[in-house]
């Protein structure tokens, strides 16, 4: 089976060739991905209308691509697959609407896939995880703690109730002059910087479960810049370190606490999204999953992003879980929660 697949949520145009192979290493046959980095990047963050247009302009070059790329027709394709949302609504209708087209133009079923469902199953498209397990999907739009027991068949466990974690990376890499996207920006000043010199209270601690909140943090962060006279540069990097610090702990805090609301059959643990890029987060989830005898699983950096091949590997996995194919009127949904996925 080979899925064309587009992604177009946020600020990644993105096709991929997907196909079901049983070696991993081979399933995709190509990635394309388009950023719009630099396009946003003096603004500070995402600009929705010139992301549209930015989608609009190139997405017929990035599936030309893909195709070239992956040295396939369009004729090949078993299926044409796009992410109906969550997202921004211009950006969605860009890749729905050519998905769609395709889908007529060729012949072939159409697919709308939940843009949250990719990340999450993200990690059985690297290395055939089995379900159930826990997973923490942590990006600039989304955090959200789910116990994965099936493909389409997610129970919530937490979620932000503000901000998400990336997000808040964004935020404070700008309060701090640093460049956009901020997590890379803070984690590579973290490493100059001293974590012990600021002071955070962690969030939510006398709250059940396992929510999270991170406005809270970004508010002390925003007052602690606002405490120094004439920052400098060390300042930024202790900042950008003791940020990092209360913000990984924090994710791995509520982690620990969702661990604890799933079955003890549970032994895998999943991290997926932009956030899940983070060094240090990785390592102290890393950690605990050793400490408790659990494995642990990332993807790969260059699939942590939005990207297509998540979004194909969804497709997959639906089909086979024996999903209908949606149809061509399907609509786009910028909100489309994981749990209302039948």
């Amino acid at each position: 089976m080979k899925i064309l697949a587009i992604e177009s949520s946020c600020d990644e145009t993105s096709c991929s060739i997907v196909c079901d192979d049983s070696n991993c290493s081979k399933r995709i046959l190509s990635n394309i991905i388009n950023s719009q980095i630099q396009l946003h990047l003096k603004y500070g963050g995402v600009i929705p209308e010139y992301a549209a247009r930015n989608h609009l302009d190139c997405i017929d070059k990035v599936i030309n691509e893909a195709l070239k790329s992956a040295k396939v027709s369009l004729l090949e394709m078993d299926a044409i697959a796009a992410t109906a949302g969550p997202g921004l609504i211009g950006g969605l209708l860009v890749g729905m609407v050519t998905a769609k087209s395709i889908a007529l133009f060729a012949k072939k079923p159409f697919m709308a896939i939940n843009h949250l469902e990719g990340h999450l199953l993200t990690a059985r498209l690297c290395y055939n995880v089995a379900m159930p397990y826990l997973a923490l999907l942590a990006s600039g739009g989304h955090f959200i703690l789910v116990e994965a027991l099936g493909v389409g068949n997610y129970r919530v466990l937490g979620e932000t109730l503000d901000d998400a974690a990336g997000e808040a990376f964004d935020k404070t890499a700008k309060m701090l002059g640093l460049p956009y996207p901020g997590g890379p920006s803070i984690q590579e000043a973290a490493k100059k910087g001293n974590k012990n010199r600021f002071k955070y209270t962690i969030p939510l601690q006398k709250r059940l479960g396992c929510d999270a909140s991170f406005s809270g943090i970004k508010t002390a962060t925003r007052l602690h810049i606002e405490s120094i006279n004439n920052i400098n540069d060390q300042d930024k990097f202790d900042i950008a370190a003791s940020f990092q610090n209360i913000v990984s702990t924090f994710v791995l805090r509520q982690l620990e606490k969702a661990y604890k609301m799933v079955s003890s059959d549970i032994k895998n643990i999943v991290i997926s999204g932009g956030v899940a890029a983070n060094t240090e987060i990785r390592e102290k989830i890393q950690k605990f999953c050793t400490s408790r005898k659990l494995t642990f699983f990332a993807p790969p950096l260059d699939l942590c992003s939005d990207n297509a091949a998540m979004i194909g590997w969804g497709a997959i996995e639906k089909i086979k879980s024996g999903a209908k194919y949606s149809p061509l009127n399907a609509k786009t949904m910028p909100k489309w929660p994981i749990a209302n996925l039948v």
